[in-house]
């Protein structure tokens, strides 16, 4: 391990998580302009390196895999992975309760940082309302 590498670079188990922009392209659409409209996922995946150069490449491999849908009405097209948004080291061990992010916000007032707290309901994993293609699996 280089040790010109600050700590908050390295990841010392080897895991890191990584975040990337893919975006919707239509096959009868194949030079969009930069002003097209599209839809686009930020995916973030987790992923085992030994070195933030490993995990870079890694990451660009493992997003680059592109897949092919069809919408409703018929028309065909692809994911195409845009490029990462973020890498960062996971500094524990991959277990229960084992932090993988954080975000650091200063000087905000107490009734802010309340104000982020959701109740059980309107967590993310408990709306259960039917997305636009949902096929009700």
């Amino acid at each position: 391990m280089d040790e010109n590498i600050p700590y908050r670079n390295r990841s010392p188990h080897g895991w890191w998580i990584a975040s990337y922009i893919e975006r919707t392209a239509w096959n009868d659409e194949p030079n969009p302009s930069p002003n097209s409209r599209c839809t686009a996922w930020e995916n973030t995946i987790i992923l085992k390196a030994d070195t933030r150069e490993q995990a870079y490449e890694k990451a660009i491999l493992l997003a680059e895999n592109s897949s092919e849908f069809e919408s409703p009405e018929g028309r065909k097209g692809h994911w195409v992975f845009e490029g990462l948004t973020s890498l960062l080291p996971i500094y524990s061990e991959l277990e229960d309760g084992a932090e993988i992010l954080w975000a650091e916000h200063e000087n905000r007032t107490l009734a802010k940082v309340r104000s982020w707290v959701k109740s059980k309901a309107e967590l993310e994993v408990f709306d259960d309302t039917p997305a636009p293609g949902d096929a009700g699996a």
